[in-house]
């Protein structure tokens, strides 16, 4: 695909309520921050959803000629990696790092960017303290009778002006320590919790000039972004803070009062947030039960452009209702992709670069960037991608049609493949079980013409197709893909 249009990009920022323009502090350079699993158990596809649309946002940006730099951080330490340290009798690292692990493994499943840095929270406790004491030398925060510190809200005018709070419901001199709390409930939030012996018991405490405890999970973030742009690029203010419309109140409300209040630079220009995954209609979280991890979906063979593509064929800031059927639509438009790019392989060499296709692939560009440019309009690219795939369909069906499929070809992948949605289908989705069984199937199976037993062979074949497992002889040797 050529250079996105002069038109610059434009995202829908939940500061002010309207799409802009994205005007970067030092261009091409873009900072972004987005918030990242707690890892007290598995992320589950509705933490992915969030994850998916800011993976395309970076994707796209870097194709539209920016430098991204990319932080995620990683909560290894609040009150639910806590509490389920100490149900499972572990200490809070021992706890806490199997699920890490797995987090990367299902970010690479679902072929997800890794971020430029990862911030673990425990790793920033030096950044977090120096943070709470810059804001109790402010005057900001304060030290109550529990021995934890606290933020002080009615210090700080433009509280809530992210979630458009109403100054109204502020409780003014109310304390709340829990990291999530009621939308009712705008109080003094905790930056610095004095320890107590749950935290004692599973190690997530520290020493502090104000008391020994451990952090509020707000102030994580906080310390953890401005620590990561002002080494990196020297600023104190991130181009773009992403994440989950559940983050805006309390979390990323919060962000804004400790990050502006220790630093006196607005903490984000622009503020992305993308909706929920429901399940019949309900939000999924593992609160509900009604949650699928992104290994459930690997260990049943669902390649990851599928999930990629039922995703990305609803707006980041509309709800997606996760279904089986969704699904199975979604992994039906991957295997026509799959068809369609291999058919393009196979004509690339056919005709010249000046006929209808290659008219078909400069709109099918165009149109991409203009959708992509518009609030990341991810729904009216995949619309324009399966336009494009069915016009040239029948174009490459006429005899006499014209040439251009090595430019459709080389469009298509970098719409479809690593560049952008990265929807091409794969056998990277192929869970470990699965393959190793169809590969020893396959190799029994080659084993079995070997010795000329082709009944036994046409039987492993059956065994094959019944799991979903296509195979074909080549002279190279067998291949085998899912259908």
């Amino acid at each position: 695909m050529t250079a996105p249009a002069p038109a610059p990009v434009s995202l829908f920022n939940t500061l002010t309520r309207r799409v802009e323009p994205l005007l970067p502090l030092a261009p091409p350079r873009v900072t972004l921050y987005t918030c990242g699993p707690t890892v007290w158990n598995y992320a589950h596809i509705g933490n992915f959803r969030t994850f998916l649309f800011e993976d395309l946002l970076r994707r796209w940006l870097e194709h539209a000629g920016y430098d991204v730099f990319h932080i995620m951080n990683l909560t290894d330490v609040d009150d639910r990696t806590i509490k389920a340290a100490r149900q499972a009798g572990k200490r809070l690292v021992e706890h806490t790092a199997p699920f890490t692990k797995a987090f990367f493994e299902d970010r690479d499943y679902l072929r997800i960017k890794p971020a430029h840095v990862y911030t673990p929270a425990t790793e920033y406790m030096p950044q977090m303290i120096a943070l709470v004491s810059k804001l109790l030398e402010r005057g900001v925060a304060y030290k109550g009778e529990d021995g934890s510190v606290y933020f002080a809200i009615a210090k700080f005018p433009t509280y809530g002006r992210l979630s458009q709070l109403d100054k109204r419901e502020i409780k003014v001199g109310a304390r709340v320590a829990s990291d999530e709390y009621a939308k009712g409930d705008p109080s003094d939030f905790a930056l610095w919790k004095k320890a107590d012996a749950a935290d004692e018991a599973v190690g997530a405490v520290w020493d502090a000039p104000f008391g020994r405890g451990r952090p509020g999970w707000h102030l994580e973030c906080s310390a953890m972004s401005l620590a990561e742009i002002a080494k990196c690029c020297g600023v104190q203010t991130l181009d773009i803070h992403a994440g989950g419309i559940d983050l805006i109140f309390p979390h990323h409300e919060n962000e804004i009062a400790q990050s502006e209040g220790a630093t006196g630079q607005p903490f984000a220009r622009h503020w992305v947030h993308g909706e929920f995954l429901n399940v019949r209609g309900t939000k999924m979280s593992k609160r509900h039960g009604n949650f699928l991890t992104a290994r459930d979906l690997r260990e049943q063979g669902v390649d990851a452009a599928a999930v990629r593509l039922l995703f990305f064929q609803t707006h980041y800031r509309a709800p997606v209702d996760f279904t089986d059927e969704a699904l199975e639509g979604a992994k039906e438009g991957v295997r026509r992709l799959g068809e369609f790019h291999e058919r393009l392989k196979r004509e690339e060499g056919r005709g010249k670069g000046d006929g209808e296709i290659a008219e078909l692939t400069k709109k099918f560009e165009d149109d991409v960037v203009t959708a992509l440019n518009d609030d990341l309009n991810a729904p009216r690219a995949v619309a324009a991608l399966f336009d494009f795939v069915r016009a040239t369909n029948r174009e490459l069906d006429n005899p006499k049609g014209g040439g251009g499929a090595a430019q459709a070809l080389a469009a298509f992948e970098r719409v479809t493949g690593a560049d952008l949605l990265d929807i091409l289908p794969s056998e990277r989705a192929v869970a470990p079980a699965l393959a190793r069984w169809v590969e020893e199937r396959v190799a029994a199976r080659n084993q079995a013409r070997k010795s000329k037993d082709f009944k036994a062979a046409d039987a492993i074949r059956a065994e094959l197709v019944a799991r979903g497992v296509e195979i074909e002889d080549t002279p190279t040797g067998t291949k085998w893909r899912l259908g």
